[in-house]
């Protein structure tokens, strides 16, 4: 979801994935989307400056094709504020080659399966990643977005602003990893818990 440019969300771990959608359900929450498999690449230069600058430049492929970017995060902020640009892509491999053609690297590679509610105006995604399951609220603005939460029981104190990718490498730097892309088999038989991830189960 995007209003003028700018991506308003929060994210929290579930204990419970099934429960919330239970009672995502109850409040009359509506399946947009059913449960799609996600791969993203991330790109940067080769200088990495787009990482350190904090900004992303990323290319999705699940029922579609879609390349965003989103702006470094804006300090202070109760819920994880930034600009987010976004247009759909006819072809995934030919818009990978158009980025690598300009000098363009894959930085890292992650997959997720997203399950996509609407709710008025809100969206909200139950996300299944390698180390764990999470539910993002979008809306338009921190206020809906704590309301929301309220009404699901989840934890507004274990909020999460970060991006999946540093919680990623806040986990790879607890293990010692040197593994670069976040999927399914390099994590295959490994058991995470939030406190890996620095974080706290909000349900």
């Amino acid at each position: 979801m995007n209003r003028n440019d700018t991506e308003v969300e929060a994210k929290f771990y579930l204990g419970d994935p099934d429960g919330l959608r239970r009672r995502l359900e109850a409040l009359g929450a509506v399946l947009a989307h059913p449960r799609v498999h996600e791969v993203n690449l991330r790109f940067d230069l080769p200088d990495g400056s787009l990482t350190r600058e904090r900004r992303v430049l990323r290319l999705r492929r699940d029922s579609r094709a879609v390349l965003t970017f989103k702006g470094p995060t804006q300090p202070g902020a109760e819920v994880a504020v930034r600009q987010e640009i976004e247009s759909e892509v006819a072809d995934f491999d030919a818009c990978r080659r158009l980025l690598e053609a300009l000098g363009y690297q894959v930085s890292v590679m992650y997959e997720k399966f997203r399950t996509t509610y609407r709710l008025e105006e809100m969206e909200i995604v139950l996300d299944e990643l390698p180390y764990g399951a999470f539910c993002e609220i979008e809306a338009a603005d921190g206020d809906s977005i704590h309301r929301l939460a309220g009404q699901l029981g989840l934890d507004w104190a274990a909020r999460i602003t970060m991006s999946y990718l540093a919680l990623f490498d806040q986990l790879k730097r607890a293990r010692g990893w040197a593994i670069r892309d976040l999927s399914f088999d390099n994590l295959r038989g490994l058991t995470f818990s939030p406190e890996d991830l620095g974080s706290r189960r909000a349900d």
